[in-house]
């Protein structure tokens, strides 16, 4: 039987790391694991789970079921909670489920299926916006489970950043009086959002995002993409699964030449064709669709930097001929402070700036670079 830890894809100093965390015995009671959405946290945090079982002193036999049972997060030795839709007339008092319809309980038992299957996928339940008190405190019904003590055990809170108000403060509490025997592991790509008080009683994990052979393997072996798509969308993702499969939902192609479009009206200054360009996005307030398509404005700015010095991978190879008109007209020009800003446009989404005003502000940046003079 192989460590649990070995079979993480990419993610090699964090590896190493909680093998030792585990190796010396003193290993903390919470833990907080950031970055990138998509780069494998949540897989990280279920082998880690799994590792403890690994190293602990049982005998193989049980070794073998309680690593099977964690993978398919069955309890009682992983608990995972994730958002879920608030019922009609539910009150804090509430199991997280009491009050929920039989259609919703329905998928997210198929959603909950899935993710147990693999473990980078999203698990996607509408109106699913927060993690509620009730499912915390539903962390006490796990407590009371029967389990073998030799073993400790692990709740994953995904999208840890979605715990509201009463959620966190009861989250905090299990913090300050940690039960014995019991990890939290808090999941997130927003870090900021959490508490401080919470955030300072986690060990904190940086993740890095993949590289992108990582990013092809897991979406070959773990969602079935032909391994051409999946090579086209990996140098795109930014290093993060979610990424690439969010380029492949939308269109990898359809997006190039839409950015291409945005571009090249902004640069020339015909703003109402650069805005239609952006009106489906306006209209269905797709915030995730436009930070791709600023992530890809970036790309082919950097491209063009890349393309001036003659160094460097050109990703928008299929469009070599926008760099040369382009650098045959503003051979001089400084796009690195224009790539500098749309990324800081890009950053503020994340604060839940006003869509409509960010697509003006793309525009006008990208506009500004040009002298009319």
């Amino acid at each position: 039987m192989n460590n649990p830890l070995n079979e993480i894809i990419g993610q090699e100093k964090i590896k190493l790391t909680l093998d030792r965390i585990i190796s010396s015995g003193k290993v903390s009671h919470a833990f907080l694991f950031k970055g990138l959405e998509g780069i494998g946290k949540e897989d990280t945090a279920i082998r880690f789970a799994q590792a403890l079982v690994y190293k602990s002193e049982l005998p193989e036999e049980k070794k073998k079921k309680y690593i099977t049972q964690i993978g398919n997060l069955s309890e009682p030795f992983i608990k995972y909670i994730f958002p879920l839709p608030r019922g009609k007339n539910e009150t804090d008092d509430d199991n997280p489920y009491e009050k929920l319809k039989e259609d919703e309980i329905e998928l997210i038992h198929e959603e909950f299926s899935k993710k147990s299957l693999n473990h980078f996928y999203k698990i996607q339940i509408p109106k699913a916006n927060i993690i509620k008190i009730n499912s915390i405190r539903d962390i006490n019904h796990f407590l009371s489970l029967s389990y073998d003590e030799a073993v400790k055990r692990v709740v994953l809170i995904s999208d840890a950043h979605l715990m509201n108000d009463a959620a966190q403060n009861a989250m905090l509490k299990n913090l300050e009086e940690p039960p014995a025997n019991i990890i939290f592991i808090l999941v997130t790509h927003y870090p900021e959002r959490l508490r401080e008080t919470i955030r300072s009683r986690c060990w904190m994990i940086n993740f890095h995002p993949l590289n992108n052979s990582d990013v092809e393997k897991i979406l070959t072996n773990n969602f079935n993409i032909d391994i051409e798509l999946a090579k086209k969308v990996s140098v795109f993702s930014s290093g993060s699964v979610s990424n690439a499969l969010k380029l492949i939902n939308y269109g990898l192609d359809e997006m190039k030449e839409k950015a291409i479009k945005i571009l090249r009206y902004s640069f020339g200054k015909k703003f109402h064709s650069a805005y239609s360009e952006f009106e489906d996005i306006s209209k269905e307030s797709d915030n995730e669709y436009f930070s791709l398509i600023i992530s890809l404005l970036i790309q082919w700015l950097n491209d063009f930097i890349k393309f001036r010095s003659d160094s460097g991978n050109i990703l928008f190879r299929d469009y070599m001929e926008t760099f040369e008109k382009f650098h045959s007209r503003y051979p001089d020009i400084d796009l690195l402070p224009l790539s500098n800003r749309l990324d800081e446009i890009s950053s503020r989404l994340k604060n839940n700036i006003n869509l409509n005003l960010a697509i003006s502000n793309v525009i006008s940046e990208i506009a500004a670079v040009i002298d009319t003079k």
